[in-house]
């Protein structure tokens, strides 16, 4: 990758912070925003801190027709003495730049963008946030962006990151949610783009998560493509199960997302002496476990959520039940010592967070 200097342009009409208990998710956006430009005969250059705004697209540009997209998710995090933390962001390049090669996008230098990204937050500290469970999300992504209507990758492309003040997740606590177990649609399959970040994965799960919410449902878990038996992912997250004092999640197999919270919920359990047992589970033998009496608690997890827990599953006109509909023991332990990580509040052992200073 070409390294130049970075060049900031400042904005001179601030906008007015938002009403940090009132802040929808990814409306409000900061100042300032970062763009890098890629063209084959140069590679990454001419990286820019510059006023938010719109950008200039060809009508042709490739991201429009065919999709070549990737993008990365995280937050930066206001401690009550006033400093601002990152939770393992170089997780997250190394995961956009494995998401770029299975998308044929050049990649990034990964500890040039965190430094860049690390300048940007800091140009914009005043806008996270300071109010118990709100962040600064941040949203890195490259588009591919050739005038070209001929099916290849693009030879130019910006790679782009931009600031969004949210509030908390869950405004009303930590309540558990009911899921329709998706037998119809299919999120990915091996061999596909499923364990990527990129546009399609998400917008091909609405009509299944609309049909599943007519229903009363709050999402879907999603089934594997293949045999639509083997459990993969619920919603936009990964998921835990307890089951017998023992905790499963479903092994990365290629159509399923390598999660940062996925990853540190193993580490963190490990840590306590409780192992993560990563296995092919199929939907069938949990109902079994179900019905011995044995499912103790089921979770989401994600950046935006940290812990979703379950308290109900819909499959096949089957209701499971999970603790009576309230959060789980190990649930409510790993969301608080995650993000008590991430605000400061609980020591980082684990060496997680990084520091905007």
């Amino acid at each position: 990758m070409t390294t130049y200097q970075l060049e900031v342009i400042e904005n001179t009409a601030k906008k007015d912070k938002p009403v940090q208990d009132q802040i929808p998710f990814g409306q409000t956006f900061t100042d300032h925003m970062y763009i890098m430009e890629y063209e084959t005969e140069k590679g990454w250059h001419d990286p820019k801190i510059v006023p938010y705004g719109p950008i200039s697209l060809d009508p042709a540009a490739m991201i429009f027709h065919y999709g070549q997209t990737v993008f990365e998710g995280m937050k930066a995090y206001r401690t009550e003495d006033g400093r601002v933390l990152l939770f393992r962001p170089e997780k997250n390049f190394e995961r956009l730049n494995l998401s770029s090669e299975r998308l044929s996008i050049p990649p990034i230098d990964e500890e040039l963008a965190l430094e860049h990204m690390k300048q940007l937050i800091e140009l914009e500290k005043e806008w996270v946030p300071k109010t118990p469970g709100t962040s600064l999300y941040i949203r890195p992504y490259i588009i591919s962006t050739d005038a070209n209507l001929a099916v290849g990758p693009s030879s130019t492309y910006k790679y782009m990151v931009i600031l969004s003040p949210v509030g908390s997740y869950f405004p009303g606590g930590l309540q558990p949610v009911v899921i329709h177990v998706e037998d119809k649609f299919t999120r990915a399959v091996k061999g596909g783009t499923g364990m990527a970040k990129t546009a399609g994965n998400y917008s091909s799960g609405y009509q299944a998560q609309a049909n599943a919410k007519k229903e009363g449902n709050a999402d879907v878990l999603w089934l594997d493509g293949v045999e639509k038996r083997f459990i993969e992912e619920v919603g936009s997250m990964n998921i835990f199960f307890k089951i017998d004092g023992e905790v499963f999640t479903p092994e990365l197999n290629g159509s399923i997302l390598k999660g940062i919270t996925r990853m540190s919920i193993i580490e963190l359990l490990g840590s306590w002496g409780i192992p993560v047992t990563e296995k092919r589970m199929a939907i069938d033998e949990l109902y079994e476990a179900y019905q011995a009496g044995k499912v103790e608690e089921v979770f989401g997890t994600g950046t935006a959520a940290v812990i979703s827990p379950v308290g109900e599953l819909n499959w096949q006109g089957q209701k499971m039940i999970i603790n009576n509909h309230e959060i789980g023991e190990l649930s409510q332990k790993l969301y608080d010592t995650i993000t008590g990580i991430q605000t400061g509040k609980v020591e980082d052992t684990l060496g997680w967070t990084v520091e905007i200073n």
